[in-house]
């Protein structure tokens, strides 16, 4: 005989239990719709967003070293491996052996690799150039600074490093 299950929860958790669930709530609709069109287009392709986080960090820095975009991306050598392969396989990433030490694997776009983040990227930054034109350039900058204080302090010198590209 099994036992009955537990006596389900119906009250829902508050904002007054201490919790900014506004903030949450928005960041949470926001990542949903800000990763909408380009889900779409990988769709197309077989792919997901993890093939669309290496696309994105290759482009922006070609010529990465597989280990710095591990630790970019902090996802496992196995995580990687799958999605870089996809990737190379399909002519939208190709890998050299570093000239300087070979055991270094570096990363480069091919054109179509390239052509494919620009295609991802273009409705992300119209969806955001919208909303910090409605917030004015104040307001930009304040939106700015938010997101920056949300990342984990190992990771800011690498969105310093990105910003100066």
């Amino acid at each position: 005989m099994s036992k009955p299950p537990p006596k389900a929860i119906t009250k829902a958790m508050r904002n007054a239990d201490g919790f900014r669930f506004d903030m949450i709530e928005r960041l949470f609709f926001a990542y949903r719709d800000f990763t909408r069109d380009p889900d779409i287009v990988l769709q197309e392709y077989g792919f997901g967003r993890a093939h669309h986080r290496v696309l994105y960090f290759v482009n922006r820095t070609p010529g990465i070293r597989v280990a710095d975009l591990l630790t970019t991306l902090n996802i496992t050598k196995q995580s990687l491996a799958r999605v870089l392969k996809q990737l190379i396989d399909t002519d939208f990433i190709v890998q050299n052996t570093s000239s300087l030490d070979r055991r270094e694997r570096l990363l480069y776009p091919t054109e179509k690799g390239r052509n494919l983040a620009i295609e991802l990227s273009r409705s992300q930054s119209r969806r955001i150039e919208s909303a910090l034109d409605d917030l004015g350039p104040a307001g930009a900058d304040a939106a700015k600074r938010f997101l920056y204080l949300l990342i984990n302090e190992a990771d800011k010198e690498t969105v310093e490093r990105l910003e100066e590209i």
